[in-house]
């Protein structure tokens, strides 16, 4: 009977510890150290400061600004959302390629997107 407790503690445990894998950085972060988050999910908030879209396209293009600087996120969650809104972005970070130790082409990929109202 004393064995039920400690399991129920210890998945109550992994779960805590699993959702403590999404941290929220600046965007200054990610750009100062691309390689220690790159392939990491990572959450950002920040205002939508640019957007693209192009109906039946299955992906957007927009830019968040979070004060410390800029990134651009590649959504897959349906209408891209408009200039000025603001957004809680959680993606894994990701780069067209790296010369020399400079990311190129530093993103997120989107896996989840909050609308802040």
């Amino acid at each position: 009977m004393v064995k039920t407790p400690r399991l129920v503690l210890a998945l109550l445990g992994a779960l805590l510890i699993s959702g403590c894998a999404v941290r929220s950085v600046h965007v200054a972060q990610l750009k100062d150290q691309p390689a220690r988050f790159y392939n990491k999910s990572v959450t950002v908030n920040g205002v939508v400061t640019r957007s693209w879209g192009v109906p039946l396209v299955p992906f957007q293009f927009y830019s968040v600004d979070d004060g410390t600087g800029q990134i651009t996120v590649i959504g897959h969650s349906g209408r891209v959302p408009s200039t000025g809104t603001r957004v809680n972005v959680r993606g894994r970070v990701q780069e067209v390629a790296a010369f020399g130790g400079q990311s190129i082409g530093l993103h997120l990929d989107e896996e989840n997107r909050k609308i802040k109202y």
